[in-house]
């Protein structure tokens, strides 16, 4: 070492930075770098003469440190600027206050007196470490031996008072400069104000201690908040630096971890904003109109400008804050600002006013308070006057100060905040001081040898048991970080229904959140809550179609057709039996539904089928009356009962078709849906078959075919018939006849007109296949009376029977693709049925009006045209059929019907 400094050591800050970045160094630097704090405090280094801070020196047994914002931070190139009245005076004070206290406390430390070094930090981390450094000087071991002053003189050095424990900081930027320092000379430090959450780190700040909760205790009360008021999109605003950067990155932490809140903007305030900044964060803030809450850490001149901007963009009333305990319940912030900041949250440790300090403080003047070295400017400030000084001549425009003015009757007064926390910090190092010398010096009268020095990490372990009620009744203990436990009031600004406007307590946060939300206000004295959300909820039936990135933000999708709304975020399909809801929230079974007798569809098909059934009862009585006349013989009295029967069952399956589906209905469907059909045409085809086997037998012998007696002719109909039967017994064993409910036919896009028809299980496939048979008779029969057709009328039955065979092909050609073509209607079952009832209705018809009909109205109208005609043989007939073809163009005189029927020879 040499006995001068190295050039590097005129610049005072030069050694201030050597010394901050002491804490990443190893321990082989420790040497020099001791040195350099001790020429930084040498008494013959003139950069000590000039940049020894301005102090308040306290004398006592054991001395605490303080470190107070007396005055703001300066314009660029200056530390200091205006005297700050509340944060920094109030708050110096009540560290006096309290250490008059203690002192005057026979318990508490008894005859151990408390004194202090008291520093002013200028809210500037930077210069605030500076001014600390005079902390440490007493724990710095210096070699003097070769060190002389400019002068060739050995130096002569004070020793320096040495600091036990430091009160402070306010600002947690400068709490965290200045515990970088002192963790490492072990000095304990208590802070009344710091809240950044990163001074939790025990690891890091393992000898900073706090009485106030940290920011992440504030963010958690802050986002317990905004959950209770329902919002969950918001933005968040931080004044650039460790408070509003860390307390803002607690609430996005805290908000990630409790799931359900989603940050829309984050922004910073610069610490210089340029003009125009904050028009630009409002803008911003815009971009996200939904979020309307507005999650605010930041310092007073920066929440009013926010403000300012706000209402310069004429969106008052549209952002609701939640203002952090920098805000509190200050007016400083919302001065000329109300409107906009109406309904704002704000949070604040909770505290209470300290009368004994009021009684203390409004009685300080010049003459009783010369301890405090900045009180004269203190003085100056609060009364707006101008003390006399040699030398300095008084502004004109500022009154003098007379020294007779009074805090609180002179000037407004009210009680800083922060005061409670600053007497319990000292509080707290006086009980640990009070604990530790009762464990080390008992009995003793004064600070013992135990105690001198005091252990700095053993200070810092009674500091962290400690537990006592504070100045407020509150208890003040810490934890395991030196946090203090997190409890604070919620205020509201409301404007509206109060004797005035102001601040109103509306809950509190003690681990968790008690808030009245009925007493809150919003703009214009609302209490609607106002919404701050980007989507809102979904209603009733439908689901949640999240954003992709953003788990507060969805687009509600209706649960369309036959969906319901399972969950928040998905749909099903009901099951096929049922429908939704009117809201969608779940299923309900379908309305079954059958053809009813008073429906349209079953009207028409009604009125046909009991005219024809009355028609066909008319012409079997007719017949049955009229049994033994020629007509009747004529026309084959057995097929004649057999074909009526046939056209009867025909009209009465209409009936079967209309009523409600049974076991027993459905099983008579079956059997006498194609029995009515082919017995018909089974008649039919027997007799046109007979008729021409006569003839063309005729045309090769006298002799007549086999099989053309009643007998034969009611054996092969009865055989053709019992296909028919056995098909459907068949279809029996395979497939018992059941009822099912058809889900499907009547399923349209709007399910409220959904419907399930109860029907028979029958297919459209399996009703062809039972009318199928009785097609085949049909067109077989009518095959045979187009063979037929050269036969006269004169003789027999074969031209109506094929009018009627034509006629019906006519029929069921037209029912075909109306049946097939109603396959996809929504009416399907109503249609088809009553497409099939009138087809078969209208052919029953057509062989009844063809075949029956005139003979009946012979019968009854004409009888003296039923007579007996000559008989005429086998030979006779056909000679007269042969010669009927050839005349076939001639007219033919109107002959009764009976009369040209074949007379078949019994005897034969």
């Amino acid at each position: 070492m040499t006995s001068h400094p190295p050039p590097f050591l005129l610049n005072h800050q030069v050694g201030m930075f050597r010394v901050l970045s002491w804490s990443s160094c190893q321990s082989t630097t420790w040497p020099r770098l001791l040195w350099i704090l001790w020429v930084w405090l040498s008494p013959c280094s003139s950069v000590h003469h000039h940049s020894h801070p301005h102090s308040i020196k306290i004398p006592g047994d054991i001395t605490l440190g303080g470190l107070f914002p007396v005055h703001s931070r300066g314009p660029a190139g200056v530390p200091c600027g205006e005297i700050k009245k509340e944060k920094g005076i109030h708050r110096m004070e009540a560290m006096l206050y309290a250490l008059d206290q203690i002192n005057s406390d026979p318990e508490l430390l008894p005859n151990i007196t408390l004194g202090a070094r008291i520093l002013d930090t200028c809210s500037r981390d930077t210069y605030a470490l500076e001014q600390s450094l005079t902390f440490v000087q007493a724990l710095i071991q210096k070699d003097t031996s070769d060190i002389r002053c400019s002068n060739g003189e050995q130096p002569i050095i004070r020793k320096p008072e040495r600091v036990v424990g430091v009160i402070g900081a306010s600002g947690s930027s400068v709490s965290i400069m200045v515990a970088n320092v002192l963790r490492l000379f072990e000095i304990p430090q208590i802070s009344y104000a710091s809240t950044a959450p990163e001074l939790s780190d025990n690891n890091r700040y393992d000898f900073f201690s706090r009485v106030v909760p940290p920011d992440s205790y504030q963010a958690q009360a802050m986002v317990d908040i905004v959950k209770a008021l329902g919002w969950n999109y918001v933005s968040t605003l931080a004044s650039e630096g460790n408070y509003g950067e860390s307390g803002v990155d607690a609430f996005v932490q805290i908000s990630r971890e409790a799931g359900g809140l989603c940050i829309a903007q984050s922004m910073k305030i610069p610490r210089e904003p340029k003009p125009g900044e904050f028009d630009k964060i409002i803008k911003r803030l815009m971009e996200t109109p939904n979020a309307r809450g507005v999650i605010i850490f930041a310092h007073e001149d920066d929440i009013k400008q926010v403000l300012e901007a706000a209402k310069k963009s004429n969106l008052t009333g549209h952002f609701k804050f939640v203002g952090s305990d920098s805000w509190g319940a200050k007016s400083s912030p919302i001065l000329d600002q109300e409107e906009v900041a109406e309904g704002a949250v704000t949070i604040l440790p909770k505290r209470a006013s300290i009368e004994g300090f009021d009684q203390y403080f409004v009685t300080r003047s010049l003459e009783n308070n010369r301890r405090n070295i900045w009180f004269a400017e203190f003085w100056e400030d609060d009364f707006r006057c101008k003390l006399t000084r040699p030398g300095i001549k008084i502004d004109p425009e500022k009154k003098k100060c007379t020294g007779e003015e009074r805090i609180s009757r002179d000037s407004h007064y009210e009680q800083e905040g922060k005061v409670q926390f600053v007497i319990d910090a000292v509080y707290a190092m006086a009980h640990a001081l009070h604990n530790m010398h009762q464990d080390l010096c008992p009995g003793a009268t004064g600070v013992c040898d135990k105690m001198d020095p005091v252990e700095g990490r053993l200070l810092l372990s009674y500091i962290r048991a400690v537990n006592f009620n504070g100045s407020a009744g509150t208890a003040v203990l810490f934890n395991e970080n030196g946090d203090a436990p997190g409890r604070y009031d919620i205020f509201q600004y409301q404007m509206t229904n109060t004797s005035s406007p102001g601040y109103r307590v509306i809950g509190q946060w003690t681990n968790n959140l008690r808030l009245n939300v009925e007493e809150m206000q919003w703009t214009g004295g609302s209490r609607q809550i106002p919404d701050s959300v980007c989507s809102f909820p979904c209603q009733s039936g439908e689901r949640k179609k999240m954003v992709k990135g953003v788990p507060c933000c969805w687009h509600c999708e209706l649960c369309d057709g036959y969906q319901f709304q399972a969950d928040e975020f998905n749909c099903e399909m009901c099951p096929f039996d049922m429908r939704p809801t009117l809201n969608r929230t779940a299923c309900r079974p379908t309305p079954i539904i059958k053809l009813e007798w008073h429906s349209p569809w079953a009207v028409i098909p009604l009125f046909l089928a009991i005219l024809g059934i009355l028609a066909t009862l008319f012409v079997i009585v007719t017949f049955i009356r009229f049994n033994d006349t020629p007509i009747v013989r004529a026309a084959g009295r057995e097929l004649s009962y057999v074909l009526l029967t046939g056209i009867f069952l025909i009209y009465f399956i209409t009936f079967l078709m209309i009523a409600e589906p049974g076991t027993v209905v459905c099983a008579f469907r079956r059997l006498l849906l194609g029995l009515g059909m082919s017995i018909t045409y089974s008649a039919m085809l027997t007799k046109t078959n007979r008729i021409y086997r006569i003839f063309e037998q005729g045309k090769k012998s006298v002799t007549p075919p086999k099989f053309i007696s009643p007998t034969s002719q009611l054996m092969i109909t009865f055989v053709l018939i019992s296909v028919q039967v056995v098909g459907v017994f068949i279809w029996f064993g395979v497939m018992p006849p059941h009822t099912t409910v058809d889900y499907e036919e009547q399923r349209p896009p709007n399910p409220e007109l959904a419907r399930g028809i109860l029907k028979c299980d029958m297919s459209d496939l399996s009703l062809i296949c039972c009318l199928s048979y009785s097609i085949v008779l049909m067109v077989t029969c009518t095959v045979y009376a187009v063979k037929s057709r050269g036969v006269p009328e004169t003789f027999n039955e074969a031209k109506p029977i094929g009018f009627t065979m034509y006629t019906t092909c006519i029929v069921w050609l037209a029912f075909v693709p109306i049946f097939f073509g109603t396959a996809q209607s929504t009416e399907k079952m109503f249609i088809q049925t009553t497409t099939l009832t009138v087809s078969m209705s209208l052919s029953a018809s057509v062989s009844l009006g063809m075949l029956y009909i005139p003979k009946v109205y012979v019968i009854v109208f004409h009888p003296e045209q039923n007579v007996q005609k000559r008989k005429r043989s086998f030979k006779a007939v056909v000679q007269a059929a042969t010669m009927s073809s050839r005349l076939s163009q001639k007219s033919i005189n109107d002959k009764q019907n009976g009369e040209t029927k074949i007379e078949p020879d019994r005897s034969q």
